[in-house]
């Protein structure tokens, strides 16, 4: 992944306030727990849902059922905003990342990303890779997704640091 150009937005930051480093966006990406995933309906309206999604290669992903909403609307629209962060006001970072979902299905890729998610979760989230997908010990299938961002907002909290970080 190349690096990003990294910008203090002025008009939406404290006058003292430096841009958030890449590196702390990246931090905050591999570490949490819960993102909020924003799709677009068919008829252009925003479809938002929480889900769990790990870093890996430069890229967000996450996974979801064939018939779930999110897999309904990425079929015709494949632009997406994932955000995580923290509910606090005043410490933390909140960090957006735009760009477009797009399936993965090589099985080499699903397996080192099933790893990804049982390590970060201790165990919690077991998947296995194979046929395009991600199978369940239920027998159930998801499919899993790569946003590779085409532009991060990260938003530094009591420092109220707007950056923008563009590919």
């Amino acid at each position: 992944m190349t690096a990003p150009t990294t910008s203090l937005d002025g008009r939406f930051s404290d006058p003292a306030a430096t841009p958030t480093p890449w590196d702390d966006a990246v931090r905050v990406l591999e570490t949490a727990e819960l993102f909020w995933v924003t799709t677009v309906r068919a008829d252009g309206r925003p479809h938002v849902t929480p889900l769990v999604a790990v870093w890996l290669d430069g890229a967000v992903h996450f996974c979801t059922g064939d018939s779930e909403q999110k897999a309904l609307n990425l079929r015709t629209n494949p632009h997406v905003v994932l955000t995580t962060g923290s509910n606090t006001w005043d410490h933390g970072l909140d960090v957006v990342v735009e760009g477009d979902a797009v399936q993965v299905t090589d099985d080499g890729t699903l397996k080192r990303l099933a790893d990804a998610w049982r390590t970060k979760w201790d165990g919690r989230w077991q998947f296995q890779a194979r046929d395009g997908a991600f199978h369940h010990e239920d027998g159930g299938a998801a499919l899993v997704y790569a946003v590779a961002p085409t532009k991060v907002l990260s938003f530094g909290k009591g420092t109220f640091s707007h950056t923008r970080h563009r590919f």
